[in-house]
């Protein structure tokens, strides 16, 4: 008995020190060292500094017209941004280990991108400030998504609370759409989609990060990389774009090194080769109007493109289907020559 009461007490210690010493990082600020009012603090100032800066910068982006057709767009680089930042943070500090399945993942990027893309729109049909007190009470979805999801009771005062913050928020609606140019129903559907999606985001995660004991790092990482997936399927111009950079740098790297092992006349015949593909896979996928012009003019091209060819490997060689016809057309021309010269002698002798 006294072994397995010894065993236990030391188990209980190894799990409290290995609380206390969990570290405390923002970004890549380890404030584990530190009281924990200390890391209050800098958290919370890290908080008002940073999100004080992205309302200003959002409200700057959408105070200009004509701004709702690239929301998404805007959406699309605020996720790349994230996702780059999350990465080369994994790198300073640790490596990120996924612990939560990519289902879960799957689902927290829709939700993310529900978020964000929603909120970004519905400044296009709101002011900052309307769309900020909407965003702001996201208390009441959450409080519903939490009851569903986890479980979670809630007490008498905080569904006073809710009622409340309904009435609060009724009201800056009403004043909004009677002040406000820049008001719109519409939006206010939107950006309720989008508090949709931040509740039930905010509950997935906190069920994921207790379940799997993920790192907030890896987190941002997943969510914000697989929203990127998403969106850049949705907006495919920019998905075509990737694989247009992509194809050119790889097509590039591939001739210069075509020209370091064969020289460039060998680089510019297999180039112009491809070219010519180009132009029958471009009539064979790409509707435009033919004309059997088009094959008579290539193959002049391609014959040029052959002399010029012959003409660097071995100046002055003259292929002998060339040199065949080069003599022809030269003794057909001199004997009409001689022709006409003739005929017009004889007419000017006769006048």
């Amino acid at each position: 008995m006294k072994s397995s009461k010894e065993t236990v007490i030391k188990i209980d210690i190894s799990t409290n020190q290995d609380v206390s010493k969990a570290e405390v990082n923002v970004l890549c600020f380890n404030l584990t060292p530190y009281s924990q009012i200390t890391q209050f603090l800098c958290c919370t100032a890290f908080v008002f500094i940073c999100y004080l800066a992205y309302g200003y910068f959002l409200e700057l982006i959408f105070s200009k017209p004509d701004m709702k057709p690239v929301s998404l767009y805007i959406t699309l680089i605020q996720f790349l941004i994230t996702m780059a930042l999350s990465y080369a943070e994994s790198v300073i500090r640790n490596p990120i280990k996924r612990k939560v399945p990519l289902v879960t993942y799957a689902l927290l990027a829709a939700l993310t991108l529900g978020t964000m893309a929603f909120s970004n729109l519905a400044l296009s049909y709101l002011n900052y400030p309307t769309q900020l007190i909407f965003k702001s009470c996201k208390l009441i979805p959450v409080m519903i998504g939490s009851i569903i999801i986890l479980n979670k009771k809630y007490g008498f005062l905080d569904y006073v609370a809710a009622f409340i913050m309904c009435i609060g928020l009724t009201m800056f609606t009403l004043a909004g759409s009677e002040t406000s140019p820049n008001f719109d129903t519409i939006g206010i559907l939107i950006i309720s989609l989008a508090l949709l999606c931040d509740a039930i985001i905010g509950n997935v995660q906190e069920k994921a990060m207790k379940q799997y004991q993920a790192s907030n790092n890896e987190v941002v990482f997943y969510s914000y990389a697989i929203a990127f997936l998403y969106l850049m399927d949705w907006l495919t111009i920019y998905s075509n774009i990737l694989l247009l950079s992509v194809s050119g740098y790889c097509g590039l790297q591939a001739v210069l090194t075509l020209v370091r092992i064969s020289g460039a006349t060998v680089a510019v015949t297999v180039t112009t080769m491809r070219k010519a593909l180009s132009i029958i896979i471009s009539f064979l996928l790409f509707s435009k109007p033919f004309v059997f012009q088009y094959v008579w003019s290539g193959m002049l091209v391609v014959l040029a493109i052959y002399l010029n060819h012959c003409s660097k490997r071995r100046p002055g060689y003259l292929p002998p289907p060339v040199g065949a016809c080069w003599r022809y057309l030269h003794s057909f021309y001199r004997s009409e020559y001689k022709y006409l010269k003739i005929k017009s002698k004889i007419y000017t002798d006769y006048v």
